[in-house]
């Protein structure tokens, strides 16, 4: 299981198609479809002092350790589980767009 992401193992499963070694199948994963997860997608972190945090206000920029273009961290459960990049979904709306799936054995 470590050399398929859980994106991949859900999608093998909704095609009715069985995992190498005889893993689980539609049928066995369906108990676990309505069970709620945190996604969150990090566009990057800033490490600061708490005298710099109380002297932020309305307009001021925090400069994150991220450059310009570069891939957002999606996290499922506080688990990193792919990159991508963020896309308008409609004028008030953004998402992600996956573009890269994180094996267990690179997240950090």
């Amino acid at each position: 299981m470590a050399d398929q992401s859980p994106f991949e193992a859900m999608n093998a499963a909704e095609a009715g198609a069985a995992r190498p070694g005889g893993g689980p199948s539609a049928r066995d994963l369906e108990a676990v479809y309505d069970i709620p997860v945190q996604v969150s997608a990090v566009l990057g972190r800033a490490t600061m002092q708490v005298s710099q945090l109380l002297k932020l206000g309305r307009g001021a920029v925090v400069e994150l350790d991220r450059k310009l273009g570069e891939a957002v961290d999606i996290y499922v459960n506080n688990r990193l589980v792919a990159r991508g990049e963020v896309v308008m979904v409609d004028e008030n709306r953004l998402g992600v767009t996956m573009t890269e799936i994180v094996k267990a054995d690179r997240q950090g």
